[in-house]
C-alpha cells in the first residue's frame, strides 16, 4: 500500500481491553492523529478499531493500540486491511 493515500484498517484487540477506559483512549489518540473511525466493544471481550487514513498515520495508531492506557493489558493486535471508506469529515466514534 502506498504511504501517502488514504486507506482502511480494522484491528481486533483482546486482553484486559474492556471496562478499562480503551475506548476512550482509542478515541482520543485517533481524534489528535486526524483519523476516521469507530471504536467498539465486541461481545466475545475484545475491542473492534476501523481507522481510514494515510498508512504513517495509521501505524502510529497501531503503535497505541499495542500500549493501551495504563488499566488496560493488551495481549494481541490483529490487523486487517480493510475496504473501509469514512467520509473525512466525520469524528472518530465510540460505538
Amino acid at each position: 500500500m502506498a504511504p501517502d493515500r488514504d486507506q482502511g484498517v480494522r484491528w481486533l484487540v483482546s486482553g484486559n481491553v474492556q471496562g478499562v477506559g480503551f475506548r476512550w483512549f482509542v478515541a482520543r489518540h485517533a481524534r489528535r492523529l486526524g483519523l476516521t473511525g469507530s471504536v467498539r466493544n465486541l461481545p466475545d471481550g475484545r475491542v473492534e478499531v476501523s481507522a481510514f487514513g494515510p498508512e504513517l498515520v495509521l501505524q502510529a495508531l497501531e503503535r497505541e493500540l499495542r500500549k493501551g492506557p495504563l488499566s488496560a493489558r493488551v495481549d494481541d493486535v490483529e490487523k486487517s486491511d480493510t475496504e473501509l471508506n469514512i467520509d473525512g469529515h466525520k469524528p472518530f466514534e465510540i460505538n
